[in-house]
């Protein structure tokens, strides 16, 4: 049913759904990377002041958490840019 309903749509809202979808992708990466940013200071500083091992435990999660947006924006950003360039490649032919 979800193969219908992407060739039934115009080619024009197609590339108009995609360059919003890119748009969102590129808004969470730049978040992600002020994220990664925020919590690895608070991390060093937390470090650098001999703060409780609970503490850190909680921090390495944050950390973890922006780094698997960070990476899954760009694997979605990554793939599209390829597919793109197969369809770029295909047509060339």
């Amino acid at each position: 049913m979800a193969e219908t309903w992407v060739h039934q749509m115009e080619k024009k809202s197609w590339h108009k759904l995609s360059f919003y979808v890119n748009i969102i992708l590129f808004i969470i990466v730049a978040v992600s990377v002020i994220m990664i940013i925020l919590d690895s200071y608070n991390a060093g500083k937390q470090v650098a002041y001999g703060s409780g091992g609970d503490q850190m435990f909680s921090l390495g999660l944050y950390l973890a958490r922006d780094i698997a947006f960070f990476a899954v924006a760009l694997a979605l950003i990554f793939f599209q840019f390829f597919r793109n360039l197969r369809v770029i490649i295909l047509r060339s032919w």
